[in-house]
């Protein structure tokens, strides 16, 4: 299991953020507002219902919480939406420039996501010093045995994100990110406009690495 980092690095690993940065505040918070939190146990008959927004075309990634104090619905599988679906609805009221959803650190972005964050300067400098902050990994991942192997970087160029090529890529650069992006299982599209598909807490793309509850000390 992966320590839960998100971040390309020069060994050629992408290290997952879904279990840290994602499930586990959640699952903290859910335990705040229905006033349990850890460790005290919480009845079976208390719970909350999570609606998560994975659409037909990503049916295979709609996922149960792993605690049943959380229960999760998937109104757009229930709707039989699919992504075209939402956009054609979207645009219909006015909201067809809306983005899909992702985290402001996630190291699926392409370029162009980058340059949107870019433009929004608070969000700007949380990605750059939360990409300064992971290049040796979590030190209480290393200190529970999931040492980071590199330096972590959230741009796919594993360059810091302050310096990486997101305005102009050279050819010299394209021909070396290219190598690498078949070597992590990408194109040449994803360095531009990023992963196609959006994100979720269960539905994330490193949902293979996320940890079951009792490794957040967070099991009902």
């Amino acid at each position: 299991m992966t320590n839960h980092i998100p971040a390309f690095t020069h060994e050629g690993e992408v290290q997952r953020s879904t279990g840290e940065y994602k499930i586990k505040p959640i699952k903290k918070k859910v335990r705040e507002l229905l006033g349990y939190p850890y460790p005290q146990r919480i009845p079976a008959s208390v719970f909350v219902e999570q609606w998560v927004g994975i659409s037909t075309d990503e049916f295979h990634r709609a996922k149960d919480a792993d605690v049943r104090y959380m229960h999760n619905r998937h109104p757009l599988i229930d709707l039989d939406w699919s992504r075209e679906d939402c956009l054609r609805y979207l645009t219909a009221i006015g909201l067809g420039g809306t983005p899909k959803s992702s985290c402001l650190g996630c190291p699926f972005h392409g370029n162009r996501q980058w340059r949107r964050i870019r433009a929004s300067p608070a969000e700007w400098d949380d990605v750059v010093a939360f990409d300064a902050e992971i290049r040796k990994g979590a030190a209480h991942a290393t200190a529970s045995g999931h040492p980071l192997l590199g330096e972590a970087f959230l741009h796919r160029s594993r360059i810091p994100l302050a310096q990486a090529p997101i305005d102009h890529v050279t050819g010299a650069e394209r021909a070396q990110l290219n190598q690498q992006l078949t070597l992590d299982g990408a194109d040449e599209g994803d360095l531009e406009t990023g992963a196609e598909e959006g994100c979720s807490p269960w539905a994330c793309r490193g949902s293979a690495d996320t940890p079951g509850p009792d490794e957040f000390g967070l099991a009902s």
